[in-house]
């Protein structure tokens, strides 16, 4: 697959991948929790409760800022075809990709915060509150000249699309040597 980045992706393509992210995503917490649970010995002790929080934070992050400092993108986002570089299509530093990190919290912590502020705990209204939070960041793409999500303007960074891999000079060349 060629490198050369052609253009920013649709704001569609863009959360399709992020559907396909959770769902790989899942897999890794699924993953980091049932080793938290074997260290801590499957403890409910509120100290343990806040500690998964904060270790699935931390394993979340180790994953997408790993993959975007080393390859550019996540398995979603390679399926898909994006890479995330720096503003000037350079590979993304350590410190951006935390930058990033933490600003695309602006996805769910409004939500989040607004749940704790009102008492709401019940599915329905928590992921209702997530839906609005996600539909309002997601709506900033639109504010943007280039179409990039708040979190990636303010990071530094932007979301490219890569071309297609052309089959045909490989099915060219084979032909060739059969002939």
């Amino acid at each position: 697959m060629s490198d050369t980045a052609s253009s920013t992706p649709t704001v569609k393509r863009r959360l399709i991948v992020m559907v396909y992210e959770t769902f790989l995503l899942l897999a890794v917490e699924m993953l980091a929790v049932a080793l938290y649970l074997l260290v801590t010995r499957n403890s409910h002790a509120p100290l343990a409760q806040h500690g998964l929080k904060l270790f699935l934070f931390l394993v979340t992050g180790a994953y997408f800022v790993w993959c975007w400092t080393d390859s550019g993108h996540t398995l979603a986002m390679k399926t898909w075809r994006l890479r995330l570089t720096s503003s000037n299509q350079a590979r993304v530093p350590l410190r951006t990709a935390v930058l990033r990190y933490l600003l695309a919290w602006g996805w769910f912590l409004p939500a989040l915060i607004v749940c704790a502020a009102f008492g709401l705990h019940s599915t329905t209204d928590i992921s209702a509150a997530i839906a609005v939070g996600v539909v309002a960041w997601g709506l900033t793409a639109f504010l943007d000249k280039d179409r990039q999500f708040l979190h990636d303007r303010l990071a530094g960074t932007r979301l490219v699309q890569l071309p297609k891999a052309n089959a045909r000079p490989a099915a060219d060349a084979a032909r060739a040597a059969g002939a």
